[in-house]
């Protein structure tokens, strides 16, 4: 593959978790090329904003990634998986209670 030799590159695969009425995607990622936390790594998402690190699953195999990422965010709300909006310039940031 012709890629840099820092470049990160996963296949997806997209789980849809529905909590309480709402919904999140959890993208499972196998590493192809690059540095991760795994072979697989289990990510909560809305699109364009993922969860923060401890809310992520990793594993040796797809299964592993995403049950160490649903044990992880049992029992939690999902909008408390997502770093806080700073509204006074609109950046993302820990949420300090988590």
């Amino acid at each position: 593959m012709e890629l840099n030799v820092k470049d990160i590159l996963t296949r997806v695969t997209r789980y849809n978790l529905i909590r309480n009425g709402r919904m999140i995607y959890i993208d499972v990622h196998k590493k192809i090329q690059g540095n991760l936390a795994g072979d697989y790594i289990a990510v909560p998402n809305l699109v364009n904003i993922i969860a923060e690190s401890k809310h992520q699953g990793a594993g040796r195999t797809e299964e592993e990634a995403l049950s160490d990422c649903l044990k992880k965010i049992k029992g939690l709300n999902l909008e408390n998986l997502f770093p806080k909006v700073d509204q006074k310039n609109n950046a993302q940031k820990p949420d300090p209670k988590s």
